[in-house]
């Protein structure tokens, strides 16, 4: 067994897609309708055959709350891995991303968090 797709709840599809897209450097991988939202998903541009991100609409009637209270106690949704974690917080500080905590050594890890623009707090981590 293996994970093959994996969803973010978004606020805006549209506005997710730009973001993770432009600004984060995934890439477009299916973009079906499904009625008034999409089936909308993006993959690692060095993995373009591998997991697959779904930016899933926070329609369902828990989801705001859900990510309301996870975004209040400064919880990420989810956390991407990246080489380079300095490289990325600079390349992404550029970019106009807003960060809640700039990278901080934890053990083996160094991490840092951001706010996607769709609701979220999403940590990128660097292993050591």
């Amino acid at each position: 067994m293996k994970i093959v797709v994996t969803s973010i709840l978004v606020d805006d599809q549209a506005k997710a897609l730009a973001f993770y897209h432009y600004v984060l450097g995934f890439e477009p991988k299916h973009d079906i309708p499904m009625g008034r939202h999409r089936w909308l998903t993006l993959t690692s541009p060095n993995d373009p055959n591998g997991v697959e991100l779904l930016l899933e609409p926070d329609a369902h009637p828990a989801a705001k709350a859900y990510k309301a209270a996870l975004k209040q106690d400064g919880i990420p949704a989810t956390s991407f891995g990246v080489r380079d974690i300095q490289a990325e917080y600079t390349r992404l500080c550029a970019a106009g991303v807003q960060f809640t905590q700039p990278p901080t050594a934890m053990g083996p890890v160094t991490v840092a968090v951001f706010d996607d623009t769709c609701g979220n707090l999403i940590q990128i981590a660097q292993k050591h």
